[in-house]
């Protein structure tokens, strides 16, 4: 399985979401995921499409929506504006 969290530097939900995305993590026993600067040269064309922060299992977006046309901020409609532990958890289960 392959999990990745897309994220440029000065994101201030960058760290929300990373610790969302270790307590998901940790709750399946899993700790390994690839951090991705999307400003970076050196990253995946065919993942700079994405907002930051954005969590990818497998490829897919946990929450659901497809990849946008540049790099911007994401604010997911949540109370803290990124993905919930439990959704994370729930990809992660779905997708292993």
């Amino acid at each position: 399985m392959t999990v990745q969290l897309l994220v440029f530097e000065g994101c201030p939900l960058a760290d929300p979401a990373r610790k969302n995305l270790k307590q998901a993590l940790a709750a399946c026993d899993m700790d390994e995921f690839e951090e991705i600067d999307i400003l970076d040269s050196a990253s995946p064309e065919d993942l700079r499409g994405w907002g930051s922060p954005t969590i990818l299992v497998n490829g897919l977006d946990v929450s659901g929506s497809p990849k946008g046309d540049s790099v911007s901020c994401r604010v997911y409609s949540t109370p803290d504006g990124v993905p919930e532990v439990q959704t994370i958890i729930n990809e992660l289960r779905n997708l292993s």
